[in-house]
């Protein structure tokens, strides 16, 4: 079976799993104190540190890169790329330290990937970054040309489970068309159609979610900043972070805001209720653009394990096709399968970046 090593950063922990083939044969989750990555001015300089932990872990558990047939990592906000997967490179390596989209800890695992391919020459690949862009010529266009739809949502485990009710059901994941709502700290919304995610809605321009503002009105922001109520660094906090559940309950923990309206705290029950809705709402906006066709919605994420939030969600979108709950947010499996269809030739990677 194929030796597959995952690597998963976020902002402060880095998950690394091996698998066998598409089973896991174990994980673990290497936690930094925030006063240690305080020490780095950037996100890429934290490379030789989180390097460092890994090379550690992986002694620890037996194993070595030369036991490895290949290296899986969560792609960050790089460039647009279509989805799927991409062979890691020092031209990759080149763009995320000078011009990535966004600041995130994810653009480290193309750079660890790469530093691992590098010095043990273990093939190494990005799957369904964050920054996969498929959308539709038409769907990219906003009311300002400088400032175009960008597509920055939770594409790998949407992906994924996507391919998973496909093969559930013996469907061509390229004949058919699927809504897939990613429920997590933050809320995406994506349309897959023949393969390809033509449109999407983003935890910027969606529903508001446990530590995510959502879409907000433009113009009111401008009226608080005018009134020195908030400034720029504060309405960044308040779009990701201290918005949604954060702001109006004080929990980012869906379980928590539970435990409220089951105590009888009705603010808590209208404002779950007002995020189901705006998560169903979503779901409807992308129905047009497939002309209403669409073949199946699907649930996904931490807060899909909530048979309360998804109950409120699919009596509201059942009449636009069938809804199924996959709850969780399966990265680090996702990351393996993608890899591992790419080793066993069912996919082919892409080189970075994209000459077409």
């Amino acid at each position: 079976m194929e030796k597959i090593f995952v690597i998963n950063p976020g902002s402060t922990s880095t998950k690394i799993a091996y698998f066998d083939g598409d089973q896991e044969q174990w994980h673990e989750s290497l936690s930094h104190d925030r006063d240690a990555l305080g020490a780095f001015d950037r996100i890429c300089d934290q490379l030789d540190f989180r390097y460092d932990l890994i090379c550690k872990a992986l002694k620890d558990h037996g194993l070595r890169f030369s036991d490895l047939d290949a290296v899986a990592a969560r792609g960050g906000p790089i460039a647009p790329l279509h989805s799927g997967a991409y062979e890691v490179d020092d031209a990759m390596e080149q763009v995320i330290r000078t011009h990535p989209l966004d600041q995130h800890a994810s653009l480290l695992g193309a750079l660890l990937a790469n530093r691992i391919e590098h010095e043990h020459g273990i093939p190494s690949y990005i799957y369904d970054a964050v920054s996969v862009n498929e959308m539709l010529p038409v769907c990219r266009v906003s009311g300002v040309p400088a400032l175009p739809r960008q597509a920055l949502i939770h594409n790998l485990n949407m992906r994924a489970a996507a391919l998973r009710l496909c093969r559930q059901n013996g469907w061509d994941y390229k004949e058919k068309t699927i809504i897939v709502a990613h429920l997590g700290g933050g809320i995406t919304v994506s349309l897959h159609r023949d393969g390809t995610i033509i449109d999407m809605v983003s935890d910027e321009d969606g529903p508001f979610a446990p530590e995510r503002a959502g879409l907000l009105p433009v113009s009111f922001v401008l009226d608080m900043i005018d009134r020195g109520e908030i400034d720029s660094h504060g309405v960044r906090k308040l779009i990701k972070g201290d918005g949604g559940l954060v702001a109006w309950l004080g929990t980012n923990d869906s379980r928590k805001v539970e435990e409220m309206i089951s105590s009888g705290d009705e603010q808590a029950k209208l404002i779950y209720e007002a995020m189901a809705v705006n998560v169903a709402k979503s779901i409807g906006k992308l129905a047009p653009v497939a002309n209403g066709k669409v073949d199946a919605i699907i649930l996904t994420g931490g807060i899909a394990f909530s048979d309360y939030f998804t109950g409120m969600i699919v009596p509201m979108v059942d009449w636009i096709a069938p809804v199924t709950v996959m709850p969780g947010e399966n990265e680090m499996q996702s990351l393996a399968e993608g890899v591992l269809r790419v080793l066993r030739g069912e996919e082919t990677a892409r080189t970075f970046p994209d000459k077409e």
